[in-house]
């Protein structure tokens, strides 16, 4: 089900912080839901790009990591993995590796499989990769699982602050 959200007021059913940031801002979206299955083998992302009929190098998850000793935002292709190293050089760091699931949830305020890079408890800083600027939309967590938002990748990149890099490998 398809819901357009770009002119609508954040009281609706189901909004999420994400939504309301984007309310906010004044950026055009769409929100997209769909059925989550839990017992899918399915990773989150690749799930959401099948339920929703779309081209999995369009739809995006968000990883949170610790780049030295600050919790950040990897933005990549479901498809794809993310590059710890190419993600440390695009914040300037000396490392990444992977934050801790309960720290993710914490400082986000979002579960894992619904971490929206959006409306985020606490800014982080966050890295887009540049394969996002390629389409004309993305589709990211809307902030709980089985609702994704699509809007510009460039309207992405605003609204998180993100350094754009490419940080996602096959």
């Amino acid at each position: 089900m398809v819901i357009s959200m770009a002119k609508k007021k954040s009281r609706t059913a189901g909004s999420t912080p994400a939504i309301v940031a984007l309310e906010a801002a004044g950026i055009p979206f769409e929100v997209l839901e769909y059925d989550h299955d839990p017992r899918s083998t399915l990773n989150f992302g690749m799930e959401a790009a099948t339920a929703l009929g779309r081209d999995p190098a369009s739809v995006f998850k968000t990883l949170m990591v610790m780049a030295d000793s600050s919790l950040s935002v990897g933005i990549v292709p479901v498809g794809g993995h993310l590059d710890l190293k190419a993600l440390a050089q695009a914040l300037g760091a000396k490392r990444a590796v992977m934050a801790d699931q309960a720290l993710a949830q914490r400082a986000t305020g979002y579960v894992v499989g619904g971490i929206s890079p959006l409306g985020q408890k606490t800014r982080h800083a966050t890295v887009l990769d540049a394969s996002a600027l390629t389409h004309a939309t993305v589709l990211v967590s809307g902030g709980r699982r089985g609702l994704d938002i699509e809007l510009a990748p460039q309207d992405l990149a605003q609204l998180t602050a993100a350094v754009v890099a490419p940080i996602a490998r096959a």
